[in-house]
């Protein structure tokens, strides 16, 4: 991770006080006792919409809540990642009770039972019905706490989408009952584990070995990404590990990026756009946001247009900005450099021009339209 990197990170941190904060307890009748919890709400958050959140779970939330939440609140303002509502549970009492397991199977037992119990029945209940909450939840966790989030993971209908285990200290046999768990998952989860070069020396072969497995399973609903840092302590992993883990499970709903751009788009034998509705459609399924074409992917597939010449799909890409971006001259402007490449100049010319009325966006001027409509009547002197 980079100093630079480090630095605007602490200041998102220190200085976003637009994000809510809100320190709550929540009783538990599995537990029989109160539990802290701290819920990070977007900057963005009114009840005044409708709009919903993911929802990251941060086990050992009394040390992992701020750095989650400064690394949500910073990858969500550069729409690397939807806004999400943090929830940390703080565990700094209980912890061993609350990962409390069997001898003989592994299994979480009395406190353990307990907790999972809370976790599942209650905890998540609770937010569902206190916040904005959309269907898709990360679990993340660190140590025993990582190892206890997989539980959740056994389960038929697992509870969370998504799992950040850092440096798991894994009950026996955990690593075969989990693999033998997601080789036949019907569903999509994510799942990232990370480990480091200086980690606890038991931890760290337990981790690889574990790595191996999952690296085997062939199931292509089970999103596996894993990470070997290099210099970090078991302590300090989470500050390296927790930007990545959020960056693979969200990378489909970060904007086309360069190296997305040159290595698949414009190797595409078929339709660009039809790549960019996939894109966006896959963004709805996994995280159930309904997300907005944005410019910047819209001017990259019309880029990859006119690197590979196949301008016939300016067409579909004008009618998809229209339908997006309604008041804006975009869906003009692509309909037009259709209209142009496919040898009907006079249309091309009348759409540029009709774009007059319509607002600038994304570079795109009302000059600039006028004048390439001018270019036409003076070639073909209209």
């Amino acid at each position: 991770m980079s100093k630079s990197y480090i630095l605007i990170l602490f200041l998102f941190v220190s200085l976003s006080s637009n994000a809510q904060a809100i320190f709550e307890s929540v009783y538990s009748e599995k537990l029989g006792a109160d539990r802290e919890i701290k819920v990070m709400l977007p900057r963005g958050y009114s009840n005044e919409d409708d709009k919903r959140y993911p929802v990251i779970y941060v086990f050992d939330g009394d040390y992992l809540f701020e750095p989650v939440s400064g690394d949500v609140d910073y990858f969500s303002y550069w729409e690397d990642m939807p806004e999400a509502i943090v929830v940390g549970v703080k565990q700094a009492e209980s912890r061993d009770e609350d990962c409390f397991y069997s001898e003989q199977n592994s299994m979480p037992v009395e406190t353990g039972a307990s907790f999972f119990e809370f976790v599942g029945f209650e905890l998540v209940s609770y937010i569902d019905k206190t916040y904005k909450t959309e269907v898709f939840r990360v679990a993340l966790a660190h140590g025993k706490t990582a190892n206890f989030i997989n539980y959740f993971l056994l389960k038929p209908q697992p509870l969370f989408n998504a799992y950040i285990v850092l440096s798991p200290d894994l009950a026996p046999n955990m690593d075969a009952y989990i693999t033998e768990s997601v080789q036949n998952m019907e569903s999509k989860v994510f799942y990232y584990m990370a480990t480091s070069t200086n980690d606890v020396k038991r931890l760290k072969e337990e981790t690889t070995s574990f790595n191996t497995n999952l690296e085997g399973v062939d199931n292509k609903n089970f999103l596996y990404n894993f990470d070997t840092f290099d210099g970090p302590s078991h302590y300090s992993l989470p500050a390296h590990a927790i930007p990545k883990a959020i960056e693979s499970i969200f990378l489909v709903f970060q904007p086309i990026s360069k190296k997305e751009y040159k290595e698949t788009i414009l190797k595409l034998e078929g339709s660009p756009v039809e790549y960019l509705l996939e894109k966006y459609s896959t963004i709805e399924e996994l995280f159930g946001i309904d997300k907005q074409i944005l410019i910047n992917d819209f001017k990259a597939i019309a880029a990859a247009i006119k690197k590979t010449e196949k301008f016939e799909y300016f067409e579909e890409l004008g009618k998809i900005a229209r339908k997006e971006y309604p008041d804006a001259l975009l869906g003009h402007y692509y309909l037009a450099r259709f209209y142009e490449e496919s040898g009907e100049p006079k249309k091309a010319m009348k759409t540029y021009r009709s774009a007059y009325v319509l607002n600038e966006i994304g570079g795109l001027t009302k000059d600039m339209m006028l004048e390439r409509a001018d270019n036409i009547k003076a070639d073909f002197g209209y």
